[in-house]
């Protein structure tokens, strides 16, 4: 008897668990249903936006979150950001969906962003806007009147790394860095900065493995192959992620989160890094 008791408590712990993972997506089947329950935000080009969108989405264009996209990834200052999102009608308040093409790279990062701003209900679409279309579901060439909102901005520092923070964390045991640029930028045979390599202490998950790309529906990989893949890191842990411009590692953000761990993004990433030469680096290519 207390031998079954046991398997059912860890049945719903298990189930709990499983829940509160899976919280941070929403299936395309779900959106629909709630769809008028949503601040639907599409984070494609305005060009692509207009030639068709979900129904009663939003255009947040990606290249929006950058400050300065040409030099790094660091994200928008708080007076500009506080004002598009202003002009979105958004609060803190607000259930928010997100998507883009079906990459997730552009979705998540502004995810992050948002989560950096202050907002805790925020959802990503487990597929892109080309598969939405292609199950027929509602979309729109109309762009939604809004009323603007009076958000003002915050800043949650735990969801968001700095070049100086950063620095603490390769000194830090307490601390791991992931790099989720590919194999061969991490290794220091590609760069798009003008030294090659990476941080100091820093692992390797590529962004890619984030994505099932077997999969021609464009979903995130499960929760349980996200477990699989994160397995050995430790969640006691925080997490501090990196890319090229803080784009691709929000893939890795992402799926940190829905595993619970505490995790942030470093916005300027390599770009910054890479391109600062007082700053430490490891070169595997040339050892």
């Amino acid at each position: 008897m207390k031998k079954q008791f046991k398997l059912l408590l860890l049945g719903l712990i298990i189930s709990t668990i499983s829940l509160n993972a899976q919280s941070l997506r929403i299936e395309p089947k779900d959106l629909v249903k709630n769809i008028s329950e949503y601040k639907i935000i599409d984070t494609r080009d305005k060009s692509l936006y207009d030639k068709g969108h979900i129904k009663n989405a939003l255009n947040f264009p990606i290249a929006l979150t950058y400050e300065h996209i040409k030099n790094n990834g660091k994200l928008t200052n708080p007076i500009k950001m506080q004002s598009i999102l202003r002009k979105l009608g958004l609060t803190l308040n607000s259930k928010i969906a997100v998507y883009d093409d079906g990459t997730f790279f552009d979705a998540t990062r502004l995810f992050w962003a948002l989560e950096v701003y202050g907002f805790s209900n925020v959802k990503l679409l487990n597929t892109g806007y080309k598969n939405w279309k292609s199950l027929s579901y509602p979309t729109s060439t109309i762009t939604p009147s809004v009323k603007p909102s009076n958000y003002i901005a915050q800043i949650n520092n735990k969801r968001l790394a700095t070049k100086f923070t950063t620095q603490i964390a390769t000194k830090n045991p307490n601390h791991i860095i992931i790099d989720a640029r590919g194999e061969k930028a991490y290794n220091g045979t590609i760069s798009s900065a003008k030294r090659f390599g990476h941080i100091p202490e820093a692992r390797n998950f590529p962004a890619s493995h984030n994505i099932n790309y077997n999969d021609e529906t464009q979903k995130f990989q499960t929760i349980s192959k996200l477990k699989e893949i994160y397995k050995d890191v430790d969640k006691s842990k925080k997490i501090v992620l990196y890319c090229a411009i803080g784009r691709i590692a929000s893939t890795n953000y992402f799926a940190l989160r829905e595993l619970d761990y505490n995790v942030a993004n470093y916005d300027a990433s390599w770009k910054e890094w890479g391109n600062d030469s007082a700053l430490p680096i490891i070169n595997p290519s040339k050892d």
